[in-house]
């Protein structure tokens, strides 16, 4: 018998890969959802003020190099991978009728053929494209954002038009990936439903096919495409934007082309399963993630009341409904978006990581710390952290919250995505002083983890106030790994929050993708089940002045926002 590192052609192991802001990453896994080996490759990002772009050609080559590193790290022959699945943000990749890029970028540099998603250079066509009465707008919280596909195609059509005329498709990145490793352009139901305004629900008929397959676009709403001034893309069926579609997991084309194997280091004709989102890949492999003995009779009802909180750059929080809610401010409802026959429900919250990274790098002291923390072999986090407890003990407080009595943060500062939906919304920052010691940095950095935990807990309450009975989170991703951030969530918002015992959720879910592909497991929820696994459990404190404490804080929180507007209005008028 073979041991786990020595090559067998028996052996099944599922790749995914995950194009994140940074990095392309990919992760090997086995038949149990274990993580055999991972590896990462940076790729290339441009950003000018609300601008921010990449490259697919560069992006391509990151997931080569990530592939071939994680195949040889784990120690696992090309012979051993027998499927391939692809997550990844949702920015939108231009290219023309040879796939080659088609610039996105004012500087007309013919490389910058993506626009990433938190590019917000579409503000004032997402606020056009807002006063229409289309349906479609119903089923992403009343309103699109910049961040979403129809505002940037309307700002490159309008900005930039002979790459407008030049462009032959335009991708979301996780299709454009399988795209580019198949040759099939089928799109996801979850890219074109929670990003392009598409009606999944459209192909409610098709949920019990036991062959999955790839469908004719019946989705999309061209009358919404047309009032909005981009009607060009209803022509040909939807060529450029979609003719058909896809549920997650479905598998493309032949599999793995000859010049996509030679270029990853695997094996031709592969199955590659249609694709998600990242988050959305998160979604899939945590929300499966209990532990046994909460496992309920009622397994349908039973995910209904878990959210998952997928912590990055930015944090995207997912719900899954059996029957569609609409709630203001909110995406969604999304039909199939993440699990297939569920509706699913999504907030968030555009900074997170990216403005912890921001208020540590922009503090005075952000170097001295950074060189003591290199000193000491640990992360700036794991020092900050540990300046805390020593602050906490030094002031004879009870718990960590309490240090920030007088300091209080609005994380709006790339705006309120979810649940006030605002974009021109900024972030506050209230009772600073004269102090840019470690130790006020420290302070700093905690009162942000809260702003983003109230935040959430925004999110929370009104999603429960609009039909959700969430009283479970799973959270993932790189901040869910600092336990200081994922205490303070759970303190605040009183809810339980479950860790997976595979840390990499978001591979884990891209490669869960390509195991339903190879029609080993009868359906995406089935593959869930088995690949998800169980780890810490973090429970909010018991301890009523923690409670107390924070909902005095998170009625602050809440009043900042509302000063804000009223602040808003003053100067308004004050220019008018």
């Amino acid at each position: 018998m073979a041991s786990p590192t020595e090559p067998s052609a028996s052996r099944s192991v599922f790749l995914g890969v995950d194009v994140g802001t940074g990095s392309a990453r990919a992760g090997l896994f086995d038949e149990e959802g274990k993580l055999l080996g991972s590896s990462s490759s940076p790729i290339q990002i441009w950003k000018d003020g609300a601008f921010v772009e990449q490259s697919s050609t560069d992006i391509w080559l990151a997931v080569c190099v990530a592939v071939k590193a994680a195949c040889s790290k784990a120690k696992v022959a090309a012979a051993e991978v027998k499927s391939l699945g692809f997550a990844a943000t949702c920015s939108l990749v231009a290219v023309d009728s040879d796939s080659s890029p088609v610039s996105v970028s004012r500087s007309g540099d013919s490389r910058r053929n993506v626009i990433v998603w938190m590019d917000h250079r579409a503000v004032d066509q997402a606020e056009r494209i807002n006063t229409s009465k289309s349906p479609a707008l119903e089923y992403c919280g009343g309103a699109v954002s910049p961040e979403m596909q129809p505002p940037k195609l309307l700002w490159v059509k309008e900005n930039l038009q002979e790459s407008w005329s030049m462009v032959f498709r335009w991708m979301d990145l996780s299709d454009w990936l399988s795209y580019r490793a198949t040759g099939d352009d089928t799109r996801s139901l979850c890219t074109t439903v929670c990003k392009w305004t598409y009606l999944g629900h459209a192909h409610m008929q098709y949920v019990n096919d036991t062959d999955s397959r790839d469908m004719e676009a019946c989705g999309w709403d061209d009358e919404f495409w047309e009032e909005i001034g981009l009607g060009d893309l209803v022509e040909g069926h939807h060529a450029k934007i979609g003719r058909s579609v896809a549920f997650p997991g479905h598998p493309l084309g032949s599999g793995l082309t000859p010049t996509a194997a030679k270029e990853l280091g695997l094996l031709p004709g592969i199955p590659v399963g249609t694709s998600l989102i990242d988050a959305h890949a998160g979604g899939v492999g945590v929300i499966e993630s209990v532990p046994p003995s909460e496992t309920e009779e009622n397994d349908k009802e039973a995910i209904c009341n878990r959210m998952v909180l997928v912590c990055g750059t930015s944090t995207c929080h997912m719900a899954v409904s059996r029957s569609k809610l609409f709630i203001p401010g909110i995406w969604g409802p999304f039909w199939s978006a993440m699990v297939p026959e569920y509706w699913l429900t999504e907030g968030g919250q555009s900074a997170t990581g990216a403005l912890l990274d921001h208020i540590i790098e922009n503090h005075a002291s952000s170097i001295h710390l950074a060189n003591r923390a290199a000193s000491q072999k640990i992360s700036v986090f794991e020092l900050l952290n540990k300046l805390l407890e020593t602050i906490m003990t030094e002031q004879n407080q009870s718990f960590i919250g309490a240090l920030t009595e007088y300091l209080h943060v609005l994380p709006d500062f790339h705006g309120n995505r979810s649940p006030i939906a605002d974009p021109k919304s900024k972030g506050v920052i209230y009772g600073l002083t004269l102090d840019t010691s470690d130790q006020q940095l420290a302070l700093l950095y905690l009162a942000t983890v809260q702003g983003i935990a109230y935040g959430t807990r925004h999110i929370v309450e009104h999603c429960n106030a609009h039909g959700h009975k969430i009283n479970t989170l799973l959270a993932c991703g790189g901040l869910s790994k600092n336990p200081i951030y994922i205490q303070e969530h759970a303190d605040i918002i009183g809810c339980p929050i479950i860790l997976p015992r595979e840390s990499e959720s978001v591979l884990l879910g891209a490669a869960i993708l390509g195991a339903v592909a190879t029609k080993k497991y009868n359906s995406l929820r089935e593959a869930m089940k088995a690949l998800n696994a169980a780890g810490q459990v973090i429970h909010p404190s018991n301890d009523p002045k923690v409670k107390k404490y924070h909902d005095a804080k998170y009625k602050i929180f809440r009043g900042l926002y509302e000063q804000q507007l009223s602040n808003r209005s003053v100067m308004a008028q004050a220019l008018a």
